[in-house]
């Protein structure tokens, strides 16, 4: 018999979240080209997942309806189908505005929908187009570090957790179900300290 045959592997930390210096943040947000009807779309998509931490199943799933610009909120439908209030930062509501003043019209083609981003054609934004966006954008900004969708998302939290703002807070933000999913952001922090 293995006389190690019951002792239990230890329990492997979860992987650390990839993120993004402020300045590959500014890069990546400067990235799309405003005088366009997709760019500016892409810019205001980018402030957004920035601003305000969401999933990018989120962010594409926005409806018109759950921007609220005059508070400065998005009302989001996260897992679970829990809904949460997040809070929009002055440049999102910019860049939400010009969009939606400026561009959304023209790339629905005359159609109704009342999804917030649309594609060149009209249509809703998918996870998958955002994603192909995300990649050459990236290579625009010169960021060699290998993204995944959730690194805006990471890089949010960071910025959060770096000017002080408590882990409770940011995990209601976030969308957590606990302060457990949100500590692996606190971890992430102290690597880089």
């Amino acid at each position: 018999d293995d006389p190690c045959a019951d002792i239990e592997a230890p329990k492997l930390p979860r992987s650390l979240p990839k993120s993004l210096s402020e300045a590959e943040v500014e890069s990546l947000l400067g990235a799309p080209d405003e005088a366009s009807d997709l760019g500016l779309r892409d810019k205001a998509m980018l402030e957004t997942l920035y601003a305000s931490g969401l999933r990018v199943s989120e962010l594409v799933g926005l409806k018109v309806q759950q921007v609220s610009l005059d508070m400065g909120v998005v009302r989001v439908l996260g897992k679970g189908s829990k809904e949460r209030l997040v809070p929009l930062g002055e440049e999102a509501i910019e860049w939400l505005q010009h969009y939606l003043n400026e561009a959304r019209a023209k790339l629905l083609h005359g159609q109704t929908s009342d999804a917030l981003f649309q594609t060149a054609r009209g249509a809703a934004m998918t996870r998958q187009a955002f994603w192909h966006n995300l990649k050459r954008y990236t290579r625009v900004a010169g960021i060699e570090t290998h993204l995944s969708p959730h690194t805006l998302r990471h890089a949010a939290a960071m910025a959060l957790l770096q000017r002080g703002v408590d882990l409770s807070v940011i995990a209601l933000w976030l969308g957590h179900e606990s302060t457990e999913t949100t500590e692996v952001y606190l971890h992430a922090d102290m690597r880089l300290k």
